[in-house]
């Protein structure tokens, strides 16, 4: 197999960050996987680059997943099964489903990223993460030098997190994904809990919305709020929102009025990291060619010629002013590579 050499990956990430790949291979079909002079590198498995910050120059195979197709797999008295290739835009499938009469992913219109790319952090937005959707995930196995496929009860999903994730096994390239079969409940159910996407659908009128009037709803909401990566290079939200002990989320609310505090299942509090960066100063503050953003403190943006080193001096800045106002640890959610 012939694999292209030292090719720029400034366009493959939505960081615009500048470094580039010893050898590359681009993955249009499933079966390239299987090759044999792919199980003896070093590889780095690559969507849509929009979770990855690259530190400088990649030493391995950089695999980039683009592995086409959607169709609906099946259905039963309850759900349709619709299954997509692991590079397709995933945003777009989200639309396709729903111009095919297939809901229950209008929640998370306009993610940046891949369908490949969606179960390994386990991606959400307004009440709905993609794991409650999700049926099965077929990969290759490059040390079996087999395929397989793992259920939704496997995939050990959680916040920003997976099966996938807490291997490591995007990061040391040892599987890579491949297709993705999701269930869509034929009994609809919207989901607007949110005060913001409330509001947003009263404002459109939608007293009883469809799927479509909640996905165009969603979609204002991100565009006013969140920079388009073509225009301002950014990864999306940068930080974990942080989860605490309930006591001590209650006594930061006591001392902090107005801090945003959501109860979870097991007991825990989950906090705004977006508000926590903004009272620590760092809404619209950059740091060289790396700040947070004007209109919405948790992402990170690169204003134009930032460097991974770059963006790590304006991460530990940002990290240190909440630790220093709140006494809370924020974790980074893309993979530094």
């Amino acid at each position: 197999m012939d694999f292209a050499t030292g090719i720029d990956l400034a366009p493959c990430n939505t960081l615009a960050l500048p470094g580039r790949a010893a050898y590359y291979l681009r993955v249009t079909a499933a079966a390239q996987l299987a090759d044999p002079a792919l199980a003896g590198r070093r590889r780095f498995v690559l969507g849509g680059g929009s979770n990855l910050v690259l530190t400088g120059d990649v030493d391995r195979l950089v695999l980039h997943m683009a592995i086409p197709g959607r169709r609906l797999a099946g259905e039963d008295g309850e759900a349709f099964y619709v299954e997509a290739g692991a590079g397709e835009n995933w945003h777009d499938f989200v639309q396709w489903t729903l111009a095919e009469g297939w809901p229950g992913l209008e929640n998370l219109s306009l993610i940046p990223g891949t369908v490949g790319a969606a179960p390994i952090q386990n991606i959400g937005a307004y009440g709905l993460e993609v794991g409650e959707l999700l049926h099965a995930v077929t990969a290759w196995d490059f040390e079996k030098q087999a395929f397989f496929t793992v259920d939704r009860s496997a995939c050990r999903f959680a916040y920003r997190d997976s099966l996938f994730k807490q291997q490591g096994w995007h990061l040391d390239g040892r599987m890579a994904i491949c297709s993705v079969l999701f269930r869509l409940p034929k009994a609809w159910r919207a989901h607007v809990g949110y005060a913001e996407l409330a509001r947003e659908l009263a404002a459109a009128d939608a007293a009883a919305p469809t799927p479509q009037a909640v996905a165009a709803a969603i979609v204002a909401i991100r565009r006013r709020k969140l920079p388009d990566p073509a225009l301002t290079p950014n990864a999306g939200s940068f930080f974990h929102n942080p989860v605490l002990p309930a006591a001590q989320a209650a006594a930061l609310a006591a001392d902090f009025p107005g801090l945003p505090c959501y109860p979870q299942a097991d007991g825990r509090v989950k906090l705004a990291a977006g508000w926590l960066i903004e009272q620590a100063g760092w809404k619209g503050k950059a740091l060289g060619p790396v700040g947070m953003y004007e209109k919405q403190a948790l992402v990170l943006v690169n204003h134009g010629g930032a460097t991974g080193r770059d963006v790590q001096r304006t991460m530990a800045a940002v990290q240190q002013a909440v630790r220093d106002k709140f006494a809370v640890d924020l974790q980074p959610e893309p993979v530094f590579l």
